[in-house]
């Protein structure tokens, strides 16, 4: 390919769009995609192809099926308490919580309430999974591959994690919103994530009032949001704290109460006033970092880690100058000769999530499979989808390799190409080793005390006990209730054949066999020799070079070639 300059925001021309350009910019604005679609957006102009993908509001996405609830939720949890002391000091108070009254004698008067508590618990971990499940069907499946790909990024830049908000609800709630805004308008999506009950929750709202501000909003909205480390002081943290006092939610809905919000003069970033929480968003909007910030972190998302402070600087004025909108700052970005410069060109290294989602869209898949299990596999890999490890999100780059984990994307690999379809067992349906201990003392006949007693407590540990409740037998009655209710997740193989992807390309040795899955799978090319080494083990496992005359039995082959492929680090890279 022509060499195009690093570092220059002008469009490509025509004449250099072909189809290795076209690949990289479906990699990058999306997940990467099959030889036919890659050749149908190099058969257009670089113009049109970029529009297709960034202009995405007419294509359709009716195939995509909607969420579907377990239906888990009723309004007795609505006010779900913090702990389980908390639930069982207020049952104990008032005689009934979560909707469960308190039994009026018998033995472990708490119980029905306790195990209500960690029904939801249990529910609420189990419902994420499948949304998780449901969104990266909808990466796979999607004619919108950019929107999904920003709604990635913009999880992990407003992150949030069920492990905190214990509410699927809020975590889909959130999804939405950030899905709506995904190309659209910073500004607006920044004023409606900070109204957004999962940051709300996830940030401490509540506890952020008139007279005792709680400063992790004020301070995460300028540090990891928008400004980035360094341009604001302690005192602008507890300024902006002190306007957002008062906001909160009620359950899925933003309010403010003005007896909780601080109305009194405040002075940010040089300036002062009666401010509200909009008026900081406002103000923080209007400074040229903030720009800058987002822009720089858009840019190494799309195109590369390494950025100067002055071309930081020409982001920034390029998104300043559209006004925070994102769709038409995308378009430049990707229409310049900067994005298909040598030095953009495979050097990022996939995620986790784009691992999984690349590796099936370039298979064609029509649906994701349930097996391997993606939660399973991308909690080995490092990120599991609704679960940042922190509100900054998750690192990238070269952080998503080291040898071990590049050993477990090869396993990944495999299961792919060959699924264990015998030992396979939902996890979702394993509530780990402990549960089932209980669960197996309770079905051989002990009593409840002595049947969730530590392993080797002796049998006397549980003479003269008098429980209110027991934790250990009501985690698994959560279980129970919540497996009760709990919509499968599909369970397939992914289905392909590579047989058909060789016979399409016209491959008649195992040497164009082993070019046409090369092309089907990696932007970054094999040495020479791996290729060679790849060719000599087709033509091994065939028994021949001829695929004709393995044309009977060479799918399983052909297999062992791409797990091979799959495996390697170029295959790691976009």
């Amino acid at each position: 390919m022509t060499s195009l300059r690093a570092g220059i925001l002008t469009p490509i021309e025509a004449t250099l769009w072909d189809y290795d350009r076209a690949a990289h910019l479906l990699e990058r604005a999306g997940f990467g995609g099959t030889p036919a679609e890659i050749e149908r957006l190099a058969e257009i102009t670089p113009q049109d192809a970029v529009a297709s993908l960034v202009q995405y509001a007419d294509a359709d996405d009716s195939h995509l099926p909607p969420f579907e609830e377990s239906g888990f939720w009723d309004p007795t949890l609505k006010d779900f308490p913090v702990s389980r002391p908390a639930m069982t000091s207020l049952a104990e108070r008032t005689g009934s919580a979560l909707g469960v009254a308190v039994k009026p004698g018998g033995d472990r008067v708490l119980q029905p309430v306790t195990n209500r508590f960690f029904y939801w618990l249990r529910a609420t971990v189990l419902e994420t999974r499948r949304i998780a499940f449901w969104w990266l069907d909808r990466m796979v499946r999607t004619s919108r591959p950019l929107e999904e790909k920003m709604t990635l990024f913009w999880h992990g830049h407003f992150a949030t994690s069920e492990e905190k908000l214990r509410d699927y609800r809020k975590i889909k709630l959130q999804l939405d919103t950030l899905r709506r805004g995904a190309t659209g308008n910073f500004g607006d999506l920044l004023v409606a994530v900070a109204k957004d009950p999962a940051m709300l929750v996830f940030l401490d709202a509540a506890q952020n009032v008139k007279g005792a501000p709680n400063e992790n909003f004020g301070r995460e909205v300028m540090e990891l949001f928008t400004m980035g480390v360094g341009n604001y002081t302690e005192d602008d943290i507890r300024e902006a704290a002190r306007s957002f006092t008062g906001w909160g939610n009620d359950d899925l809905t933003f309010v403010v109460d003005p007896e909780k919000h601080d109305a009194g003069s405040k002075t940010f970033l040089g300036r002062s006033g009666n401010f509200t929480g909009e008026d900081i968003l406002r103000i923080i909007l209007e400074q040229p970092q903030t720009a800058i910030y987002i822009a720089s972190k858009l840019y190494r998302f799309f195109v590369r880690e390494e950025i100067s402070p002055q071309f930081a600087e020409e982001l920034g004025g390029l998104l300043r100058d559209h006004d925070y909108e994102l769709a038409p700052f995308l378009t430049t970005i990707f229409l310049s000769e900067d994005f298909y410069s040598e030095p953009s060109v495979g050097s990022h290294i996939k995620s986790p999530t784009e691992l999984l989602v690349s590796t099936y869209r370039k298979l064609g898949l029509a649906v994701t499979p349930g097996i391997p299990d993606p939660y399973s596999v991308s909690k080995t890999l490092g990120q599991v989808l609704l679960y940042p490890p922190t509100v900054a999100g998750w690192s990238e780059g070269r952080a998503w390799i080291t040898p071990g984990l590049l050993f477990e994307r090869a396993n990944f690999a495999r299961a792919v190409m060959f699924p264990d379809m015998i030992e396979f067992r939902d996890p979702n349906h394993d509530p780990g080793g402990e549960v089932r201990r209980v669960n197996r003392n309770i079905a051989a006949g002990m009593e409840i005390t002595a049947a969730t007693l530590e392993e080797g407590a002796a049998p006397s540990s549980a003479a003269g006990i008098q429980e209110t409740f027991n934790t250990r037998y009501a985690s698994l009655m959560g279980y129970q209730e919540a497996l009760r209710k709990l919509k499968p997740i599909p369970r397939a193989a992914a289905r392909f054949s590579l047989s058909d992807i060789v016979r399409e390309a016209g491959a008649r040795t195992s040497g164009e066999a082993v070019d046409a899955l090369l092309r089907q799978f990696l932007r970054v090319p094999l040495t020479p020799p791996a290729r060679l080494a790849l060719i000599e083990t087709l033509t091994d496992q065939l028994g021949t070079d001829d695929l004709a005359q393995a044309e009977t039995y060479m799918e399983h082959a052909l297999r062992l070639v791409a797990h091979l492929i799959m495996s390697s680090p170029q295959y790691q890279l976009a």
